[in-house]
């Protein structure tokens, strides 16, 4: 069967204007300033590895609480889907396929933010980075995992998985291409197309 793993953040969705605001409200209310924008440049990894840029290590925990607080209500009407993402997902399904979520965003709020755009997954693996996504592509039996960043490439390979990158997160097409990502598309949009001359 035809299996294809998306990363959420910058691949299928733009949270920023979500995580924007809870990174907004958690700076005010614990004293601490951070750099909102910075945050922004570098999506992909685990919440608590971006917070410990912030905080020292014994606040980190709860403040990652405070934040997911937060994004609980600001994950809805932040989160927009990018071009081409239903129409990806679509593609999928209509060969047949499964799409599966893996992601470094936790579940219930990778779950609540799919809700949001109105997209469905046969599986949905949250707060997983690195290798961990790669265990997670394998285990989930992906063949093809579709990312924005050189992790994202990485894990794929690491998988066996076709990796598949957009332009549309942090690292720019020469960048993914210097990963040895199978293919590199601005966007979503051609997904679709590209699919139908390999199933």
């Amino acid at each position: 069967m035809l299996i294809v793993g998306f990363d959420l953040d910058m691949t299928l969705v733009d949270s920023r204007p979500g995580i924007r605001a809870s990174m907004t409200a958690l700076a005010r209310e614990s004293g601490v300033p951070i750099d909102v924008d910075v945050v922004l440049g570098r999506l992909g990894p685990k919440l608590e590895w971006e917070l410990a840029q912030w905080f020292p290590a014994d606040r980190v925990e709860a403040m990652a609480t405070r934040f997911r607080e937060h994004y609980w209500d600001d994950c809805v009407a932040g989160t927009t889907l990018l071009p081409g993402a239903r129409a990806a997902v679509d593609a999928v399904r209509a060969h047949g396929g499964q799409v599966v979520i893996i992601t470094g965003k936790s579940a219930p709020l990778a779950l609540r933010c799919l809700a949001a755009v109105g997209i469905e997954a046969y599986a949905v693996v949250g707060h997983v980075f690195g290798d961990e996504k790669r265990d997670a592509l394998r285990e989930h039996g992906v063949g093809i995992y579709v990312g924005d960043t050189v992790t994202d490439v990485q894990a794929a390979i690491g998988a066996s998985a076709l990796a598949v990158a957009v332009t549309t997160g942090p690292d720019d097409a020469r960048t993914l291409v210097a990963a040895e990502a199978d293919l590199v598309l601005d966007s979503l949009v051609d997904f679709p197309a590209w699919l139908a001359t390999i199933s």
